[in-house]
């Protein structure tokens, strides 16, 4: 019974291992789609695990509507609420506001400061391209190297689009590991600001050294010097056509406040720890899920940003980001599915029991699952998605395992040495005018693995004490 029993176990494995391995060459080198190639690894892990063709059916199913009940509503909520901050100019205002307080200076820690706060709501290629007139304007008149403000700006961008929800990866970590938006929040945020500031020493010592390459080779000079006041007396012109800073920034921050709130009054009131009335316990509890949180703030972005706007361009831009939403939803749903029949199967279960005796903290699972695959097809939320899905049935029958951490870690891991396959390698390179390779590794690759190495020294540490 018993050797049937480990032959069966096997089997699992091996058809989860022939399953992700097929996910993987779809993904990279043929024309079927990370949706279709993650229905398929899923129908592979079910079937090669015993499951009767008809319940592999039902779990992939099942496992798609479950997790897109939790988060699809949010995803085309927030893409929506994005799409009007990038059209409105509200994003812009923000950095450019963030860069007066800070001063002349300190205009890439005003950059990555503005890139984490901007890339929470927009999509992080489309944020790094708007703000890419402010770093090459910041660069003329500050005379500091174009590829310092740069690399800070993206390395901000890549933080919380990796880490902090309404983002779509982290949003699909969080619906298929179970966990609050508002944790997931709260949690990206404390694990990328230590990544946060290595990205920007290390770009405020290598972007110099960085350009002066480039200017050796191509005899190009990427960033010519000028007068901080340019800048001043520039951004006091364009911000007459840019909304102001309060309606720019209350349709990021009055939702992340109303989660937050939620999160605490429940956690207090269930910890007995605090008191309060059942009214605003439940009150808090309605307009603090992240689904009301997120229409509350697309509605103050629509009547706060949209105002001069005719009522059919509004809609129009609020359609554009559903449109780019859909795919995600696509993504994120399949690799729940894949998640379901992992753990429908019994196969999450068996390599749980196998993983739970290895040497090595079990929060590293996700991360490295997530690192390996993002190597491979450069994808960060096919990454994490992926990562996700096969990591979260393993370690949901592990002990002593906090399960934000490990959907947090499957988000970090994602952010692994971004290469040619990764769009935002040559969204950062081309836009900043970086063409050859060595030098374009230099100003991507190796700070987003800066990102990645210091988010997994600060993980461990965190899960050591949590």
């Amino acid at each position: 019974m018993n050797d049937a029993v480990t032959t069966s176990e096997i089997g699992a494995v091996v058809g989860l291992a022939v399953a992700v391995a097929l996910l993987i060459l779809f993904v990279l080198r043929t024309k079927v789609h990370a949706v279709l190639a993650l229905v398929i690894a899923a129908s592979i892990a079910g079937l090669a695990a015993g499951m009767a063709p008809d319940a592999t059916i039902e779990s992939i199913t099942t496992g798609f509507g479950s997790t897109l009940s939790t988060i699809g509503l949010v995803i085309g909520l927030g893409v929506m609420m994005g799409r009007i901050l990038e059209a409105s100019g509200a994003a812009e205002k923000l950095a450019v506001t963030l860069i007066r307080w800070l001063g002349r200076k300190r205009e890439e820690w005003a950059l990555a400061g503005a890139g984490f706060i901007i890339s929470i709501p927009i999509f992080v290629d489309s944020a790094f391209v708007i703000l890419t007139p402010l770093v090459r304007s910041l660069s003329r008149t500050s005379g500091r190297s174009i590829l310092t403000l740069g690399i800070a700006l993206a390395g901000g961008l890549t933080m919380t689009h990796h880490a902090v929800p309404p983002t779509p990866g982290p949003l699909g970590a969080a619906g298929i590991f179970d966990v609050g938006v508002g944790e997931m929040i709260l949690w990206g945020v404390i694990l990328t600001l230590p990544a946060l500031v290595l990205v920007v020493l290390y770009a405020t010592i290598m972007g110099p050294r960085i350009e002066a390459k480039v200017a050796a080779q191509t005899g190009e000079q990427l960033s010519p010097s000028a007068a901080f006041a340019e800048f001043e007396a520039q951004a006091v012109e364009r911000e007459r056509k840019l909304p102001s800073l309060a309606i720019s920034l209350m349709p990021i921050l009055v939702p992340i406040l109303l989660i937050f709130a939620n999160t605490v009054s429940t956690n207090l009131t269930e910890a007995g720890a605090l008191t309060l009335p059942d009214a605003l316990v439940q009150t808090a509890a309605f307009v603090g899920n992240p689904v009301i949180a997120l229409l509350i703030g697309v509605l103050i972005a629509v009547y706060g940003l949209t105002r001069g706007q005719p009522r059919q361009d509004t809609l129009a831009d609020m359609e554009k980001g559903v449109e780019s939403a859909g795919i995600i939803l696509l993504v994120t749903g399949a690799g729940g599915a894949l998640g379901a029949v992992l753990r429908d199967s019994g196969t999450g279960q068996s390599i749980g029991e196998w993983a739970s005796g290895l040497p090595l903290p079990a929060v590293l699972i996700p991360f490295v699952i997530a690192t390996i695959v993002r190597a491979i097809q450069g994808s960060g939320t096919v990454s994490i998605i992926t990562a996700a899905s096969i990591s979260a049935p393993i370690m949901a029958d592990m002990p002593g395992v906090t399960m934000v951490l490990a959907a947090q870690a499957a988000c970090l891991g994602s952010m692994f040495f971004g290469y040619f396959n990764d769009s935002l390698f040559w969204v950062v390179n081309r836009m900043l005018g970086v063409k050859n390779a060595a030098h374009q590794m230099l100003t991507w690759s190796v700070p987003t693995t800066i990102a990645w190495g210091s988010s997994m020294v600060t993980l461990l540490i965190v899960d050591a004490f949590v």
